[in-house]
């Protein structure tokens, strides 16, 4: 992770809802429009991972010693741990002690990637029984399974751990869980399956993930614009708004006008 410009990295780790976020109307598209131009929001998305599958990917999304870590990283794993076993999706279940565990992993492997690195937990939102029940019968009719693969209940008790890990680990959290449920008809409103987002769904993530960024000190209203506002270049030497701006941002550095000829 890492690349050689002056822009930081905001990274974006977790299951489909994750991998989805840059839909029209996702999360993640709209924290890219947020730090628009002041950092670059990654997408890591891995559809129906768990966090057992997870920790395979930390030393390739994050290998030790890079030069340019990223300022935050949210991780956002649990729906698909929640699926109950004995049921179509068991394959994806992880024991609620395994899970935990395995966030207290990712956690420490980000904080030696990086110290300084604001990390934010999500836990898996609510999820509609009946949701899914539709959802199953769309695609496999009569087939169907009757017994739910996840429920509203368990998917609670996940994101109990997921905070307890977080306030254990002392990193920030979001808790999806009772906060989506505040919403009147949010099985409907927020879920399209019962289990992925809406656009309003989404909007309700990107609200509580921007709050946080704020509270770390991660505010996009408060970071620079990478390189001058074209307010600031001289049309008759741009050179100066250029020098100016990479010795504020790196030190003593200066380039040459006909770089950008």
């Amino acid at each position: 992770m890492g690349s050689h410009g002056i822009r930081p990295e905001i990274v974006l780790l977790g299951d489909s809802i994750t991998e989805q976020s840059f839909k029209d109307g996702g999360w993640g598209a709209s924290l890219a429009n947020a730090y628009s131009r002041k950092a670059d929001v990654l997408v890591r998305g891995y559809g129906g991972y768990n966090t057992k599958w997870a920790l395979f990917l930390l030393n390739h999304i994050f290998p030790l010693g890079s030069p340019k870590p990223p300022i935050a990283t949210t991780i956002f794993f649990g729906a698909n741990d929640a699926a109950l076993l004995g049921r179509t999706s068991e394959r994806q279940h992880v024991p609620i002690e395994d899970y935990k565990q395995n966030l207290r992993k990712i956690v420490l492997h980000l904080k030696e990637y990086s110290p300084s690195m604001q990390i934010v937990l999500i836990t898996p939102p609510p999820v509609s029984e009946e949701g899914r029940q539709r959802y199953a019968e769309s695609l496999y009719g009569e087939n169907a399974m009757k017994l739910p693969e996840r429920t509203n209940e368990v998917a609670g008790q996940y994101a109990k751990a997921c905070v307890e890990i977080a306030k254990e680990m002392s990193v920030w959290y979001v808790n999806l869980w009772p906060k989506m449920q505040e919403t009147d008809g949010w099985q409907d409103k927020l879920l399209s399956d019962g289990l992925h987002l809406t656009p309003e769904g989404n909007t309700v993530v990107y609200e509580e993930v921007i709050k946080v960024f704020n509270e770390a000190g991660l505010s996009a209203d408060k970071m620079p614009l990478d390189f001058p506002h074209h307010s600031q270049i001289d049309g008759k030497n741009p050179e100066i708004a250029f020098q100016q701006e990479v010795v504020t941002r790196a030190g003593a550095c200066t380039i040459d006008k006909h770089v950008f000829v």
